[in-house]
């Protein structure tokens, strides 16, 4: 008797190419991780207003002097520490599976600005609305994920079509 192949999927090929296990895990420990915060704590783990926070510090504008933020700075930086100490565990233990990247490091300060300044102007990041507030059954974060992934998608399709990613 012969094995039996397993059916070829070029689309999941083409989208994981290796292999889409890495990224179910990664969301499940997302989730878990964002649930915790809020069941244990009533926090939300949205990022966006940790720079904010972060920079109530260093800023006296009264628009970043508020109470919400203030009394939040402590926990939104141990919340950022642990997002950067995590990502470098895994990748010192578990690799980095190939990721990299053909994106000038000038762009991609560029991209992190304008997607900044997108949060702030958003009232939220793709963590806080797309996690927390679709979880939430929030409205407003609905039409702000589907705002995201419009522009994502708009954005991506013309810097292909003029060359800037291929």
């Amino acid at each position: 008797m012969t094995p039996t192949r397993k059916p070829h999927h070029p689309m999941i090929e083409t989208l994981f190419p290796h292999g889409p296990w890495h990224y179910l895990a990664g969301g499940l420990l997302i989730g878990s991780a964002i649930g915790a915060l809020y069941l244990l704590a009533g926090l939300v783990g949205g990022l966006s207003t940790f720079f904010s926070s972060t920079l109530s510090w260093a800023s006296r504008l009264s628009s970043l002097q508020q109470a919400k933020l203030i009394e939040s700075r402590g926990w939104r930086l141990a919340y950022a520490a642990g997002l950067v100490l995590g990502g470098a565990v895994f990748a010192l233990t578990l690799g980095d599976f190939g990721a990299s990247t053909r994106v000038p490091p000038w762009l991609l300060l560029v991209g992190g600005v304008l997607i900044g300044f997108g949060a702030r102007l958003g009232d939220g990041c793709t963590a806080g609305h797309g996690i927390c507030g679709l979880a939430a059954l929030r409205w407003p974060s609905l039409i702000a994920v589907v705002t995201f992934l419009t522009t994502a998608i708009v954005v991506a399709q013309l810097a292909a079509h003029f060359g800037v990613i291929s």
